[in-house]
């Protein structure tokens, strides 16, 4: 009985030990609820470093669109490496700095400047770029024109070849024209740009007239040598130019020009003159108003820029009193012309182009009013002549080179194809920035 109790007594006590407590199961211990507690820190801590980072994030984008207009430089392999191995796992600005940038190629003008029309030297100011807003350019300018001109006239009876009974001139004048002048252009907005230029002229003219009296009988020639000289100032140009088209879409860029000269030089008909009616001195004016408006076309066609201009000269007459015995000129209308040129230019580096080009002016004919010092009862009182039209062709050749951001030289040439153009004329242009945009 003793050994069966403690049996059973035994049994008991294993059954007790497997069925757990009921206030153990209702209660939950301590140490979870603060497990709980330290991961909702965690989460609040990680949610912190996101936003952070998404900020960090949002700036890096904000700067790297500040900067797409330039080429990323280019990083050695190694730097890139040595940049990786130290950057931060997981940071988003080591992660933008480790890519490798590669070199971006440049085609044509900076988008920064593809409202730029290039400079053709050979159109002079008509082909330079439009002034920004704001900037304010100086120009010196040099040129030098040479006319030499011979000519036979014959006046009488031509009985055979060689023999000639009347009378029989030979004229050869020269004309040498020396121009140093400074200008200012200003542009008002990024489109519209005014301008002046102060010429300061010397000029030589010479004129030798030979007339031969019945050249059949050894008669002496007579040499009549008239030369004369003169400096000043010259005719004020005043302009104003404003680019219609800016280059875009495979469109040429378009300026429009309006040039007006005002007769500030001396007046070649309130000059001096002998009785002979040869003037003392060489003018340095026109002695008349002009307005040139033209249009100026440029399209680049990477290495080569093709160029045209086509213009009008509008020339207004005026009355004068000037007497050349045996008349008395008393009105004077300068006629109108109509030019155009075209050409290429190539640019050979980045700071240097060539251009080539032709240029031709047709001016039509001056009318003139005179009236005879001495009229006799059966002369008008006035007589209107209108002269011949000239044609006035130049081939071109200019060459600009860009010295620095601010400064550039044009030289350019232009040599006459035509008798009534000018033999050669050179044309040396320093442009400089004198004030930069904002």
């Amino acid at each position: 009985m003793t050994a069966r109790r403690g049996s059973w007594g035994a049994a008991l006590i294993a059954a007790t030990a497997l069925v757990p407590p009921a206030a153990a199961a209702q209660t939950p211990p301590t140490g979870l609820r603060a497990e709980l507690a330290q991961a909702r820190a965690e989460i609040a801590a990680q949610r912190r470093q996101i936003e952070q980072q998404e900020a960090r994030l949002r700036a890096l984008e904000a700067r790297m669109g500040t900067l797409a207009a330039a080429p990323p430089p280019t990083q050695p392999a190694a730097a890139v490496a040595q940049a990786s191995a130290a950057a931060t796992p997981g940071d988003p600005a080591t992660m933008v700095a480790s890519v490798p940038s590669t070199p971006v190629e440049s085609v044509g003008a900076r988008p920064a400047e593809r409202d730029r029309p290039p400079e053709v030297a050979v159109l002079g100011s008509e082909g330079s770029v439009v002034t920004r807003k704001g900037q304010l350019t100086g120009e010196l300018q040099f040129d030098y024109a040479r006319a030499d001109r011979n000519r036979a006239l014959f006046r009488g009876i031509e009985i055979v070849e060689s023999v000639l009974v009347g009378e029989f001139n030979i004229n050869e004048s020269r004309q040498d024209i020396i121009t140093a002048s400074a200008a200012l252009r200003y542009g008002l907005t990024d489109r519209l740009e005014l301008g002046v230029r102060l010429p300061f002229v010397q000029r030589w003219d010479t004129s030798v007239l030979v007339p031969v009296q019945g050249s059949t009988n050894n008669d002496a020639a007579r040499e009549i040598d008239s030369s004369t000289q003169g400096n000043g100032i010259g005719d004020i140009e005043m302009s104003a130019r404003y680019q219609i088209l800016t280059g875009r879409r495979g469109l040429p860029y378009l300026v429009g020009n309006l040039q007006v000269v005002a007769p500030t030089g001396s007046d070649p008909f309130s000059i001096r003159r002998l009785a002979t009616g040869e003037a003392t001195r060489a003018a340095t004016g026109a002695g008349f108003w002009g307005v040139s408006p033209s249009v100026t076309a440029i399209l680049p066609s990477d290495p080569a820029v093709l160029f045209g201009t086509i213009g009008y000269t509008r020339n207004f007459g005026r009355a004068v009193d000037t007497v050349i015995t045996p008349v008395r000129i008393t009105y004077v209308k300068p006629g109108d012309a109509l030019s155009f040129s075209a050409g290429i230019g190539i640019a050979l580096n980045e700071r240097t182009s060539l251009n080539l080009g032709y240029a031709h002016t047709w001016a039509f004919g001056t009318r003139t009013r005179t009236s005879l010092l001495d009229p006799g009862p059966m002369d008008p009182d006035f007589v209107e002549s209108t002269s011949r039209d000239l044609q006035l062709g130049r081939l071109l050749f200019g060459v600009t080179y860009r010295a620095t951001d601010r400064a550039s030289i044009n030289w350019s040439v232009e040599v006459g194809a035509t008798d009534d153009a000018a033999d050669v004329r050179s044309v040396l242009r320093l442009p400089l920035i004198l004030i930069m945009p904002k």
